[in-house]
Order: C-alpha cells, then structure tokens, then sequence
C-alpha cells in the first residue's frame, strides 16, 4: 500500500491531498507543496501520527498557518493540518475546552456571549488553539497562560496525556511542547464571570485598536519578531530607516513597521530575505538581534 493510500485509510481519502500549495494553508499566502497535506479528526490523528513515526516519513505539524514561513519549494513527507475537523469548543460553567483546530477567536467569541471573562486579548489573533499553547500566544497585556490550565497532547511516544499548565514551563512565546515533540490536542480555560457589555466594550476597543494600527489589509504573520528585552521591534525597525522598505513583493508595513506583509505576489524568499536584511541593519545599528516570532519550515 502507498503513502496517499495508507493516509487515506486512516484519515479518509477527502483528507488527504497530493502536492498540496502551501501557500492555501499560511496567513502569508507564500509556500511550496506539500508532498502529503493530511487534515484528520481527532480519531484520526493519532493513527496518522504514529503511521508516520513506523515508516520514518518526515512529518510537519500545522495549525492554522498564521505563524509560519514555507519555503517556495515546499515540504517534503507528510504534512498535517490541525484545522476545522478538530474545533469543537465546549463549555461547562466558568470552564472552556477547546480541541486544537479551533480558533482562539471563536473561542474569545463564545467566552464573550457568555458573559466570561479573560480570553478577550485572543479575539484578534489569527492562530489556532494548539499553535497558540505551543507558543504561549499573546496580545495587549494577555497571554494564554493567564488562563490555561490543562493540555491535553499526543506524546512522541503516541500516549495520550493531560498535563496541568504548570507542567508545560509556560513563558514569553515558549512552552516545553516543541521540544518534546507532543502534539496539542485540547486546551481547557478557566475563566471569570463578567459584564457581558464590559466584555463587548473591551473587543471593540481591541478591535479598534488592531484595525488602526495593523495592516490587516495584507497577508502577514502577524508580528514578525518577537519582542526584544527593554525594546519594541517595531521602534528598532522604524527608527533603523526601513519602514515601507521592500524585497520583491514583501514590504515593511508602513503601518506598522513590526510586520512584515506581502504587497501582492511575493514570494517565500522575498520574505525570508527582508527578515534577514531587517536583522543585519537593526543589529548594526543598535547592537540588538532581532529574533522571529514565525516559523521557518520547508526547503527554502
């Protein structure tokens, strides 16, 4: 049995794509094939995994493709996408769990119609609940671990295990899943009642807040770099000259000189060299390394 065939047993043949733009899967709209793109169900994802793991494929692990940078010649092996097919949310009482296909702004949406309280930083970040645990995501003064308290992952050794927050060494944009190679499979929030009209007030003025001065009009990752100690990224770049600065179609946004955007047409490339000129003339500049918040994967 093949590849495309084995995947299509476990995760369903309308699950599994050959040769798949990358470039449909991430928030820069860039990227290369890849080889495999599976987006199974929770049932579904274990078996993927571990047939993977048994053949010695190269496997990738996606979520919503809003914190990444695929290379123009694409992925090789498997890719899976943790995506609709894993996005339930549930809610009991003061409590939300959340598979890890979800995104953290539906989840931010439901905890809201509820009248709790917590989750609002999240409603404009692009991200998928898994991806977002995995990197301790955050926003305007709130971060996941300010309410998380449970993961539930796939293990590298294909278990699958509850691990209270406290386990998963939680600080700016890290957790210790990474490196373990566990896999996010639901998150749990506990969360405080509130005003539903405070809630309301307080996404609005986010929303104002995001849409003023971010270039939402523009495929980006959000913001490119993380931030710096005793700096902001956005500052170092301005200040270094290289706002509206472009490489192809990657442009420094002249809205917001954190993000890079892609104007029309760029390509993987285009991006990895901007991000790579941004580093050299801020560290030249002002002695600081500017180190990315997006994900480099694939064959550049």
């Amino acid at each position: 049995m093949d590849i495309y065939e084995r995947l299509s047993s476990i995760a369903g043949k309308e699950n599994v794509l050959r040769d798949e733009p990358m470039s449909r899967h991430t928030t820069f709209r860039t990227g290369g094939p890849a080889e495999y793109l599976v987006s199974p169900d929770m049932d579904g994802l274990p078996g993927v995994i571990a047939f993977c793991r048994e053949q010695e494929i190269p496997l990738t692990v996606i979520g919503n493709g809003s914190n990444l940078l695929v290379g123009d010649k694409g992925i090789s092996g498997v890719v899976v996408e943790i995506g609709r097919s894993m996005g339930e949310i549930c809610l009991e009482g003061d409590k939300i769990t959340a598979q890890a296909g979800a995104l953290l702004s539906a989840v931010s949406a439901k905890a809201a119609a509820e009248g709790l309280t917590g989750l609002e930083f999240a409603s404009g970040i692009p991200g998928s609940v898994g991806g977002a645990v995995i990197m301790n995501a955050g926003a305007y003064g709130g971060e996941m671990k300010d309410t998380l308290v449970a993961a539930t992952v796939l293990t590298k050794e294909g278990e699958i295990v509850r691990l209270p927050a406290e386990e998963l060494d939680l600080s700016y944009r890290h957790s210790n899943l990474p490196e373990k190679e566990s896999i996010v499979l639901e998150a749990e929030f506990v969360l405080t009642e509130g005003d539903v009209d405070q809630i309301a007030a307080t996404l609005a003025d986010l929303k104002q807040k995001r849409t003023s001065k971010q270039p939402l009009e523009y495929p980006s990752a959000g913001s490119t770099f993380k931030r710096p100690e005793g700096h902001f990224a956005g500052k170092l770049i301005e200040d270094a000259g290289l706002k509206g600065y472009t490489v192809g179609g990657a442009q420094v946004s002249e809205k917001h000189c954190g993000f890079v955007s892609n104007k029309g047409g760029a390509t993987s490339a285009d991006v990895l060299e901007l991000i790579r000129h941004i580093q050299k003339t801020v560290l030249e500049q002002f002695g600081v390394q500017l180190e990315t918040e997006v994900r480099l994967l694939g064959e550049f």
